[in-house]
């Protein structure tokens, strides 16, 4: 799952790069602020990737075949309808995000035309969240690694042709990632057929049951909310990043690329963490559990480190890459240390949250996540104005850290409430 989920921010980065090689900084904030807008669309719905994995892994840790298949069935059908919501309700969403996000004139023009083509993605993208979710929750990472190369490897290769061959710009970068979503999702919808053959399928009435279904709403509920707040934070630094021009705003997309491909690193790990803590839950066994958290901690910090000593080796290449313009690349040099350090903050909030889902102690990730806003908004209110961006890069860590040291804290407590005292 580590080399699925890498895939992803290296479509990021070739997106970015494709978009940087244009030499306008005002595209590449546009592209910034479309994708934000996005993610906090469809990242919002999240949970019908981790929620469908934990319920998943539940259930066959349980050894409940026939409900593994109704989450699956019940977690499209939310996709379906939330993919259609966003369709239909796509001007308010993409007025109020242009509104709060900000940017230039020029930054706005090349969002809008971002966000109306990549807009008709949305059910296709919701169903591959929920058939990715399902495929690890069976632990069948090999499914979900090979869709996840298919989606992002399409999709890399479509951005290339249609920016750089056809002279799309940014309608070229969202036209490649809609075609490459519908595809994948036929594509998954065929393997399920393949995965599940002769295998029974729930009835209507059980796929419906109101208290299965309920307790979905209410894990996906809490997953959204946590989901929401986090994509909030990373909007807010946006939306901070714009207020200071178009080259800050583009040389802070640019870095936070690096974290972002850190953590999709780390989300590998995390992964696993869902996977095994929901077997172990699902089969009431505290010693899986408690190694499964072991491990999956231990080698979350030993990516970290490598990930530190990568950044902090070939940082610099990698931007020169990224963008031609000179002042983006002046201006990463200088913040560039704030992305070298960025994993060893995050490390444990990223392998905690797969703990937390996995377990599907969806309450307790969503409270620490609000308080961690709530130190985050609080940092950036005393540090972005004594220190300007340096002040906004080191109050995003801080909003890391914390995340990872209030899950971690109540772990065993929670752990205890589960499977009974150790």
């Amino acid at each position: 799952m580590t080399l699925a989920y890498l895939s992803t921010p290296l479509l990021g980065l070739v997106d970015t790069a494709v978009i940087g090689q244009l030499g306008n900084p005002a595209l590449v904030g546009g592209i910034a602020i479309g994708g934000i807008i996005f993610d906090l669309a469809f990242t919002t719905f999240n949970f019908l990737r981790s929620g469908t994995t934990g319920l998943t892994a539940q259930a066959v840790g349980a050894n409940r075949a026939i409900e593994t298949r109704a989450v699956l069935l019940r977690a499209l059908m939310i996709a379906g309808l939330a993919g259609l919501a966003v369709i239909v309700f796509q001007t308010p969403l993409k007025l109020a995000g242009l509104y709060f996000l900000g940017g230039s004139e020029a930054v706005q023009a090349a969002t809008s035309a971002y966000f109306d083509v990549r807009v008709y993605s949305a059910p296709f993208l919701l169903a591959n969240y929920t058939i990715l979710g399902w495929y690890i929750g069976l632990g069948r990472a090999g499914i979900g690694l090979a869709l996840q190369l298919f989606l992002n490897g399409l999709n890399i290769l479509l951005s290339l042709w249609f920016v750089l061959g056809f002279d799309w710009g940014v309608e070229g970068v969202a036209a490649a990632t809609l075609v490459s979503e519908a595809v994948t999702a036929l594509l998954g919808g065929a393997l399920i057929f393949w995965t599940a053959k002769g295998g029974r399928w729930p009835s209507l009435d059980r796929l419906l049951n109101k208290r299965l279904f309920l307790a979905m709403l209410v894990l996906n509920r809490d997953i959204m909310i946590r989901s929401f707040t986090l994509l909030f934070a990373f909007s807010y630094f946006v939306a901070r990043s714009a207020d200071q021009g178009d080259v800050v705003l583009a040389t802070n997309t640019i870095l936070e690329k690096f974290i972002i491909t850190a953590a999709f690193f780390l989300d590998g790990m995390a992964t696993a963490a869902e996977q095994l803590v929901g077997r172990a839950v699902g089969a009431n066994y505290r010693p899986a559990f408690q190694k499964a958290v072991r491990l999956t901690v231990f080698w979350s910090f030993a990516i970290c480190a490598l990930l530190t000593a990568l950044i902090a080796f070939f940082g610099h290449h990698l931007l020169d890459m990224m963008t031609t313009s000179a002042d983006i690349r002046e201006l990463g040099r200088e913040y560039i240390i704030w992305v070298t350090i960025a994993p060893l903050f995050g490390v444990l909030a990223y392998v905690m949250d797969g703990v937390f889902i996995g377990a599907t102690w969806s309450r307790d990730m969503r409270n620490m996540m609000l308080i961690s806003l709530a130190s985050f908004l609080a940092a950036v209110s005393i540090l972005f104005p004594l220190w300007g961006n340096d002040g906004l890069w080191l109050s995003l860590l801080l909003f890391l850290g914390m995340r990872g040291l209030s899950l971690s804290l109540i772990c065993k407590w929670r752990a205890d409430r589960t499977f009974g005292i150790a």
